[in-house]
C-alpha cells in the first residue's frame, strides 16, 4: 500500500497527509476548495520548516515530503488508483455518508476505506459502501504529525484482514495503533469528551474560573493541557457534535452537553480556530502556539 488518498485539508486532513508523506508514501489531498488546499499545504509546509529548525529533519527531507503530495479539487480523480482513502472531513455524519457514497463509486472494491471520525459509527457509514469490510475507523490525534497514539476502530463488518493492514500501515508511520471496537466516542472521547464537558459545567455554575479550572487539572492531575484549553484547541464545534454523537447513541443524560457550550458555539466562538474560545487568540499567539507544539 503505498497509494494513499486524504480527503480534507483542514487541521487533521493535512496533518494526516503530512505524516503519510513524511514516511515515503504518494498522497492525494483532496478538497473542494482550492483555498484550504493551499492553506493546508502552507502549514504543512510551515510544520516541515519547524522539524528542519530543530534538527528533526533535513531540507532535503522537506522537500521530499512535499514532493511526496499532490493536491485534487476533484474527489474522482484524486481517488484513483488510492490502496487507502482516509476520510478527514468534517464531523458531520450526512457529509460523511455522503463522501463514501462517492468513493463507492469511484473506488475499486479492493480499496480500504478508512474514516479520521471521532465519533460517528463506522458501521453506519459502511453501511452505504459495497463490501462494507473494508471501511475502519482510523482516528488520528492532533498534531498529526507529533501524536503517537491512533484508535483503529472495527465496525460491526470490518474485516480481520483491513484491521490487520491498518494496524500494519500505522506501524510503519510510527505510530502506536490500539484497536477498539464501534461504539460512540470509542475509547478517546467516551472518556475525554465527559471530562472537558464536565469541566465547561464547573465554569458555567462558578465554581471556579477558566484559568483556575486548567491550572487545578494541570499541576494537580498531571495534565500537559488543561480541559479548557484542550477543547479550544480541539475546536468547541467538535466538542459539542461528539457530545451530541454520544448523547444520542446512549441515551443517557451524562453526556448531554452543558449549556455554555452550545450557547458558544451558536455564537461563533470556537476556540483557536476562530481566534476566541475560553482564551482569546491573536494571530501572533495563535502562531506561537502552534510553534511551541513543534519545539
Amino acid at each position: 500500500m503505498k497509494n494513499i488518498a486524504v480527503i480534507g485539508a483542514g487541521t487533521m486532513g493535512n496533518g494526516i497527509a503530512h505524516t503519510f508523506a513524511q514516511s515515503g508514501y504518494t498522497v492525494k489531498l483532496i478538497d473542494v476548495s482550492e483555498k484550504s488546499l493551499d492553506k493546508g499545504m502552507a502549514t504543512i509546509a510551515a510544520n516541515l520548516d519547524r522539524m528542519v529548525a530543530k534538527g528533526t529533519i533535513s531540507e532535503e527531507d522537506k522537500l521530499k515530503t512535499i514532493g511526496n503530495i499532490i493536491t485534487y479539487t476533484d474527489l474522482k480523480d484524486g481517488v484513483v488508483g488510492a490502496d487507502v482513502v482516509v476520510e478527514a472531513a468534517t464531523e458531520n455524519v450526512d457529509l460523511k455518508l455522503n463522501i463514501f457514497r462517492q468513493l463507492n463509486e469511484h473506488c475499486s472494491h479492493s480499496t480500504i476505506l478508512a474514516t479520521n471520525t471521532s465519533s460517528i459509527s463506522i458501521t453506519q457509514i459502511a453501511a452505504v459502501v459495497t463490501h462494507p469490510e473494508r471501511v475502519i475507523g482510523m482516528h488520528f490525534m492532533n498534531p498529526v504529525p507529533i501524536m503517537k497514539l491512533v484508535e483503529i476502530i472495527r465496525g460491526y463488518n470490518t474485516s480481520s484482514e483491513v484491521t490487520k493492514a491498518i494496524m500494519e500501515l500505522s506501524v510503519k508511520l510510527n505510530k502506536v495503533p490500539v484497536e477498539v471496537n464501534d461504539y460512540p466516542g470509542f475509547v478517546a472521547n467516551r472518556i475525554l469528551m465527559p471530562m472537558i464537558n464536565e469541566a465547561i459545567e464547573t465554569l458555567y455554575n462558578k465554581v471556579a474560573g477558566v484559568y483556575e479550572i486548567d491550572t487545578v487539572m494541570k499541576l494537580g492531575m498531571g495534565q500537559p493541557m488543561g480541559p479548557l484549553q484542550l477543547a479550544d484547541f480541539i475546536g468547541l464545534d467538535v466538542c459539542l457534535a461528539i457530545l451530541n454523537v454520544m448523547h444520542d447513541g446512549f441515551k443517557n443524560p451524562k453526556y448531554a452537553p452543558c449549556p455554555l457550550l452550545v450557547n458558544m458555539v451558536r455564537a461563533g466562538k470556537l476556540g483557536v480556530k476562530s481566534g476566541e474560545g475560553f482564551y482569546d487568540y491573536s494571530e501572533s499567539k495563535k502562531a506561537e502556539k502552534i510553534a511551541k507544539m513543534f519545539a
